[in-house]
């Protein structure tokens, strides 16, 4: 077993274990992938203010997202066939986040279900809604969220539309996965991967096969998911959402100001900076560079946070003194459950905190709440 260090050290054993068109589902994003990359830059232009000779003793990263008690402020994001990374991938992650107490988001677009989830579970998790045409099975995917004492709604508004994404179609990636001689040839080279997934009977979208109208297996799943994206949808819909469920809401997909302001204004308790791990529109800001101007807009009004681009502690500290009360990981937990199962997602976030709590202590603070934009250079943000 290699030393594994930091994140980067987990996507190469998560490249190396997981069959290709998985990983690529992972680790890409749409058209040039120019706003994935900027994602991950601009973290690494901002620079931090060293400071010495101060006490950094009894430190603590612990604080709260839309009032639950976290660890550190980082949650781990929906991300859609996390069981293909790694057999049972959602329930394994939501473990590993339980005992380290920071809070899981299980994905519409998810392999584990709502229930089966829930039922290898002891904390409440957070369920993230796609909008779809078939307003009867949204009605009844809440209230499964309900009755399986989810504790939050995330609301994915960014994907009314698919954007294209080149690896996705070239691996012949979509729902179901296509079995070509190229990705059953590749799979072979996977006996890890392939005895788990041989061992598990969770290699359907649990939460929609079975549940949908007219979606009683996987082969009729393809034609369903084509159809149920809704480009309609609008702020009348996240009104008609909010009224159903009664409970804590978070809207995610929020990049542009106006947005934002919308978002305050529909009653949310968070809102969730993201351009979807720029799997969505190429050439969009990055997630950290959209993030002042919607503190500066609607902070004070709304829990704002932060995701894509994220790959270690010391992005989270960023995140946090440029305004963010809690950020989310995808891809880094991804990387981290494709290399080792349930053992590399824990792996990722002992990292990362390990990362954010020498940071903090760098730039001269020993509680996360007295963390500041001052702790930045000038100019480098």
């Amino acid at each position: 077993m290699p030393i594994i260090t930091n994140i980067e050290d987990l996507r190469v054993l998560h490249q190396k274990r997981t069959p290709k068109m998985f990983y690529d589902y992972a680790d890409s994003g749409s058209w040039t992938e120019t706003t994935y990359r900027a994602n991950e830059a601009d973290f690494q232009k901002i620079k931090f203010r060293q400071r010495v000779a101060v006490n950094m003793e009894n430190r603590t990263t612990q604080t709260t997202m839309i009032g639950e008690t976290v660890a550190m402020p980082v949650a781990l994001a929906p991300t859609g066939l996390t069981g293909m990374q790694f057999a049972d991938g959602e329930i394994l992650a939501a473990r590993a986040a339980e005992k380290f107490g920071v809070p899981f988001c299980l994905s519409t677009m998810s392999i584990c279900s709502i229930e089966e989830v829930a039922k290898h579970t002891t904390k409440p998790f957070w369920f993230q809604l796609y909008v779809m045409k078939d307003r009867d099975f949204i009605e009844r995917l809440i209230e499964r969220a309900r009755a399986a004492s989810c504790s939050a709604l995330v609301l994915t508004l960014d994907l009314q539309i698919l954007g294209q994404r080149h690896k996705d179609l070239k691996n012949g990636l979509s729902a179901p996965p296509k079995l070509t001689i190229a990705n059953i040839i590749n799979m072979m080279t996977k006996p890890r991967w392939c005895l788990g997934m041989a061992k598990t009977p969770r290699r359907n979208f649990g939460n929609i096969v079975g549940h949908a109208s007219g979606v009683g297996n996987m082969a009729s799943l393809s034609s369903w998911t084509a159809e149920q994206f809704d480009p309609g949808l609008s702020w009348d819909d996240v009104e008609w959402i909010k009224n159903r469920w009664g409970g804590k809401l978070i809207i995610k997909g929020i990049l542009d100001v106006e947005d934002a302001r919308l978002a305050a204004n529909s009653g949310a308790d968070a809102l969730i900076v993201s351009n979807h791990g720029g799997r969505q529109l190429d050439h969009a800001v990055s997630s950290i560079h959209a993030l002042p101007a919607i503190v500066d807009a609607v902070g004070s009004d709304i829990e704002v946070w932060v995701d894509g681009g994220i790959r270690s502690g010391q992005d989270v500290l960023k995140a946090w003194a440029l305004g963010a009360r809690g950020t989310m990981i995808g891809r880094a937990f991804l990387y981290g459950l494709g290399a080792m199962g349930e053992a590399g997602v824990t792996k990722c976030l002992e990292i990362i905190h390990r990362e954010l709590d020498l940071s903090m202590a760098f730039t001269g603070h020993r509680d996360i709440h007295k963390v500041t934009k001052a702790i930045l250079y000038p100019g480098t943000y």
